[in-house]
């Protein structure tokens, strides 16, 4: 009998892979690819290249790094990049940092000039980010605060609130480095390495410390699994509610009546994920990567669904279709030949990334909530059809977007709304998609940025490994990357040792060449004497700001306000009552040039009629505070 169950064996797998796959065939096990860094602000001008690019490109709010890309900064500019859930990296002006390789226990960044700060709250154990120097590596491991500024000679890397690495040079010596330290490499045959005690913290650590202190206080946060980006951003830009059928959701303000999902943004060709949406709105990351959109009482809102324990990012959480019938139209010069739309509660995914055998197949990773096709609930048996699946948001209005084919990745989306054909003459693309990308589809033809000079882009650097990148192969039918050595990395030296291992180097006397130590900060007031100081005077009723308008508040936080806070200073600008703060740059001086446009604002809603009543949200609010707590203060004696 056994060799008649394997002559039955191979047609049964043939009409499996014709006809259908189970649900469970995309929950195989493999390793998932990682989390792709994440350029949350941008202040200023800066702008970015990736290996195959014809030049560097301005760079956008919401961009997912890939390993190879490179960040520059021009005058009075700065950026920050999220590569973990407590975890970034900051730039100031004229600096050049690039991301040299991810894994997933393992991130390396490249430093050639400039100044940055690794500010980490939190680190999971065995964890690893690697920085490279001219001079050095710094290899860290623990949370805490790390600032590292690399000259034409010499090399600081300053820890803070407990961070401990290590630095091993290019002669390969290796060093621990305990907190409050301040490490100077200097160039030369050997390298120097010299320590000194950390200096107080300026008006650059305290606007990278107010930066942090954001994702303490965000309300997001408890909705949403620990390793999903962007949560800060949502509380400034929309409002949670709780409906019966899916919990709860964020619904944005700010956006049109007619605005639909996937409709404000570019698309952008990535090494790995390939087509990646990159949405224009600040807080555009977490409700495109995670989660699926829903319609409710006219209302787009973004559905998480059940918190997961290790989420899954997507480059996009959309249907690609194509006309199902009539394939004159897709090959037409000039007629639009992709279409998609948002994926709706508990919709599958078709990668059309990653493993070849996963790609087009229905996947649910990181999805915790019920699995629903075609408004079915169905297990992880079920044969699925891909190629009969009925996306639901795509039988709503305006739900389904298109831009000609020859501009699709190429340029800005302006995308279009289809209403020249139903929905149900589309069909889920089952293949490649009928887009190729080309060198302007790595940056989603962004206009060109500020360029480095050519010395600080080819400085070599050292690293524990010799660094690779992945360069795309614009050749033949198929895109195929072409992995090479980074040139720039001239030494490669051992990974660090244990700790107790790791001293080679020998340390100087103690004060010597140090100078004297830094006077410690006063202590702050106990809690008892705060409650019995005099309370401020309170706020007249034109001051008084009702509590949902404080919501509405940029949550930008420049390097200017973090000094006039710590100083006890007035802010450098107002926010009169009821509306937006404008975006936050540095104080106006006296012949100083105007403020420039900030690039991630969010399409504004148009004013409201005074004699037109605001919808009602649907559900109830996510949030609401106890309202017998002053009852249950008056019953303590």
């Amino acid at each position: 009998m056994k060799p008649l169950h394997r002559i039955w064996l191979v047609p049964l797998l043939f009409l499996l892979l014709l006809h259908g796959v189970p649900a469970w065939a995309a929950d195989n096990d493999g390793e998932e690819g990682t989390t792709p860094p994440r350029l949350g602000f941008i202040d200023g001008e800066v702008s970015y290249w990736r290996p195959g690019a014809e030049a560097w490109a301005r760079a956008r709010v919401n961009l997912a790094l890939a390993e190879g890309d490179a960040l520059y900064t021009g005058n009075d500019a700065n950026f920050e990049v999220q590569f973990g859930s407590r975890s970034f990296v900051r730039a100031d002006e004229h600096t050049q940092l690039s991301l040299l390789q991810q894994e997933a226990h393992r991130i390396q960044f490249k430093l050639t000039s400039g100044r940055v700060s690794f500010d980490m709250r939190s680190i999971a154990v065995g964890d690893v980010v690697e920085v490279s120097t001219p001079d050095a590596v710094f290899v860290i491991e623990h949370p805490g605060y790390y600032r590292v500024e690399v000259n034409s000679r010499d090399t600081h890397f300053i820890t803070r609130r407990g961070g401990e690495a290590t630095v091993i040079t290019a002669d390969g010596r290796s060093l621990s480095i305990y907190p409050s330290e301040d490490i100077v490499v200097t160039a030369g045959n050997p390298v120097k390495v010299a320590t000194y005690a950390a200096p107080s913290p300026d008006a650059w650590d305290r606007w990278n410390d107010a930066r942090s202190d954001r994702i303490g206080d965000s309300v997001s946060a408890r909705y949403l699994p620990p390793g999903v980006y962007g949560a800060e951003e949502l509380d400034h830009y929309g409002h949670w509610r709780v409906v019966p059928s899916y919990g709860p959701v964020w619904i944005p303000y700010g956006v049109g009546a007619t605005w639909v999902p996937y409709s404000s943004g570019y698309w952008v060709w990535d090494p790995y994920y390939e087509w990646t949406w990159v949405d224009d709105a600040p807080w555009g990351w977490a409700p495109f990567h995670y989660g699926r959109w829903v319609f409710i009482d006219g209302f787009w809102a973004w559905a998480p669904g059940p918190v997961v324990r290790y989420p899954v990012y997507a480059p996009a959480l959309v249907a690609f279709m194509v006309r199902d019938h009539d394939v004159s139209v897709r090959i037409s010069v000039g007629l639009p030949g992709l279409w998609w739309v948002a994926l709706s509660w508990g919709e599958p995914v078709l990668p059309w990334w990653g493993l070849p055998y996963r790609r087009w197949q229905p996947y649910w990773g990181g999805w915790g909530g019920p699995r629903i096709v075609n408004n079915i609930v169905i297990n992880q048996t079920t044969v699925i059809k891909t190629r009969d699946i009925h996306f639901h948001n795509a039988s709503l209005p305006r739900a389904i977007l298109t831009v000609p084919s020859d501009r699709f990745g190429r340029e800005r989306v302006r995308a279009t709304v289809e209403n020249r054909y139903r929905y149900t003459e589309f069909a889920p693309v089952s293949g490649a998609l009928p887009v190729k990308p080309s060198p302007a589809s790595l940056s989603g033809g962004a206009p060109k940025g500020v360029q480095p000079p050519k010395g600080i882009v080819t400085r070599p650097v050292v690293s524990t490994r010799m660094p690779r990148e992945r360069v795309p192969d614009w050749q033949g039918d198929a895109v195929r990357l072409r992995t090479r050595e980074v040139g720039e990395s001239r030494v490669v030296v051992p990974p660090p040792r244990r700790a107790e291992e790791v001293r080679t180097l020998q340390r100087p006397p103690f004060g010597a060449e140090a100078g004297p130590e830094r006077t410690p900060p006063p202590q702050p007031p106990r809690y008892g004497d705060v409650k019995k100081a005099t309370p401020p005077p309170p706020a007249t009723r034109s001051q008084a700001i009702p509590r949902e308008q404080t919501t509405v508040r940029s949550q930008t936080v420049t390097r200017e306000q973090a000094v006039e806070r710590q100083e006890g200073k007035p802010a450098a600008r107002s926010v009169a009552p009821g509306t937006a703060a404008p975006p936050a740059s540095r104080p106006s001086v006296p012949g100083a040039q105007a403020p420039r446009p900030r690039t991630d604002a969010a399409p504004q809603r148009s004013e409201a009629r005074p004699d037109r009543k605001e919808r009602p949200l649907p559900g109830q609010p996510a949030s609401q505070t106890y309202r017998g707590r002053d009852r249950d203060n008056r019953d303590v004696r």
